[in-house]
């Protein structure tokens, strides 16, 4: 049966199909924010943990937190992570398509993984084998957190009444204003993903150094200063969001942690305290993003003016709130 709903375009009522809106995994939200999205379903992954493959959920029932991040600590294990396939796709596309449902898939950004092309070459199949359903398949150049706010405005859009080509177009013109901004407090991952030498590991986590970063415009994170302290990390982050959200109080701000629960906690009050904005979320980086993080970071995300090219607009601002703060 195809699901439709009544809407009014120059005073004359008509009718539109549902659509449902699927990101993958990487999206990183929450039972508690899906649930108060609406989002419809969440396409799952892989983790391969030695010789083991366990799917990549929003939840811990595959793994507990403790022991995932714990896992990821230990440089004898082995530890990769994998899109679903195009088949798994299809069938999840194929469900809805036999329900008469337009579809929004929506996936991590293709710089980082192949999952958008996965999605594209079942999305492929279903317009061939369901003339009638609509699918759009959007690369959001974002990834955790980031992605999971464009897909929390992407469901609030249609949940309010906006059409799938409104919801579409506002994916495609917003996406790059989506910032984030946090500390990682654990440096030992990053080295041994070979971004840095151990050595230098060793001694910022001596030291108390901190990374600090935004997203650019393919969802990397880019480093644009580091802190000494986490204290000043998180007052430094908030103290960002200040200066470059955009009509705040009409945001939802997201905040993701790897392990770090109770900086996200505390990071949230801060933002209660002085941003005014609609709702603030806290969840934690699971293991289909947490697979490439590690332990030890909490990120705020949130809607800016769009992202300037290789950060440097991000760079000047953080920057000068550092020195503004060290200067007192």
């Amino acid at each position: 049966m195809i699901t439709i709903c009544a809407a009014t375009r120059g005073g004359m009522e008509f009718k539109m199909r549902r659509f449902v809106i699927i990101p993958d995994v990487t999206c990183d939200m929450s039972a508690e924010i899906r649930e108060y999205f609406s989002v419809d379903e969440y396409v799952t992954g892989y983790v391969h943990i030695n010789d083991d493959s366990l799917r990549t959920m929003l939840d811990w029932t595959q793994i507990s937190r403790k022991d995932f991040y714990k896992t990821l600590e230990n440089r004898k294990n082995s530890v990769s992570s994998a899109a679903a396939s195009p088949e798994e796709y299809y069938r999840i596309f194929k469900k809805y398509a036999e329900e008469g449902c337009d579809i929004i898939s929506m996936s991590i950004s293709s710089k980082i993984s192949a999952t958008y092309n996965i999605a594209a070459r079942a999305a492929a199949r279903i317009r061939a084998d369901f003339p009638d359903v609509r699918i759009a398949c959007v690369d959001t150049l974002r990834m955790s957190g980031s992605f999971g706010l464009l897909v929390a405005y992407a469901c609030e859009l249609r949940n309010d009444g906006k059409s799938f080509d409104e919801v579409v177009a506002w994916l495609e013109e917003n996406k790059n204003r989506v910032h984030q901004m946090g500390p990682i407090d654990d440096l030992t991952f990053v080295a041994r993903r070979g971004q840095i030498s151990s050595g230098k590991a060793i001694m910022g986590n001596l030291v108390g150094i901190k990374p600090m970063g935004d997203s650019n415009s393919d969802g990397y994170v880019t480093v644009l200063t580091k802190v000494k302290g986490i204290k000043r990390a998180l007052a430094a982050t908030v103290e960002y969001v200040k200066e470059m959200a955009t009509d705040a109080k009409d945001q939802y701000i997201f905040i993701m942690h790897s392990d770090r629960e109770a900086y996200a906690e505390e990071l949230k009050a801060a933002i209660e305290k002085t941003i005014e904005c609609k709702k603030v979320f806290v969840s934690d980086v699971f293991s289909g993003c947490g697979t490439n993080i590690g332990s030890g970071m909490v990120c705020v995300y949130f809607m800016g003016d769009a992202v300037s090219e290789n950060c440097e607009r991000e760079k000047e601002v953080l920057t000068a709130l550092i020195n503004k703060d060290q200067a007192r």
